[in-house]
């Protein structure tokens, strides 16, 4: 498993705007309408879910970090965005620090064991402070999208 597996490059936000949880939720979620990869009929049932998840934890795990994601049946295969916020949105994260880089997932009930591997490879990466860094200071999504990819090809030599 690697970023290009599930990430949606189109549906990178370079610069999110949002500055709430809810509104950063919105936002990404639109984001990936607009890539094409979630239908606009599914906009309000994967809020819903992403909101419901939120409400059982959140999903800020600290260090700048979010990994907000969900299932729905409407979802027919793993996907995610990647979402930078240059002044940081709350989110109530475990640290109490505002979440810089969002990873979003995606997925339906069939989809679980390729969500979870999704999540363990996002996590290992994240934990690199170089790595969190390099995309909190990323120029664009242009620059977020080679970053993933010089990640997927240090992950395939073993570095």
């Amino acid at each position: 498993m690697q970023f290009r597996d599930f990430v949606v490059n189109k549906a990178i936000v370079g610069d999110l705007v949002s500055t709430t949880k809810n509104e950063a939720i919105a936002e990404m979620t639109d984001a990936l309408i607009a890539s094409g990869a979630v239908s606009k009929d599914l906009r309000q049932g994967v809020l819903s879910a992403l909101i419901d998840r939120e409400k059982l934890g959140s999903t800020g795990i600290g260090q700048g970090i979010g990994i907000p994601h969900a299932k729905h049946p409407g979802i027919k295969s793993l996907i995610a965005l990647v979402a930078r916020s240059r002044e940081g949105v709350e989110f109530a994260s475990l640290d109490g620090e505002p979440v810089n880089i969002f990873f979003m997932m995606l997925s339906n009930q069939e989809c679980a064991t390729q969500h979870l591997e999704a999540l363990a490879y996002v996590s290992k990466h994240l934990r690199d402070d170089i790595f969190r860094r390099f995309l909190i200071k990323a120029r664009d999504a242009k620059e977020i999208a080679e970053l993933l990819e010089e990640a997927d090809q240090k992950s395939i030599s073993g570095g």
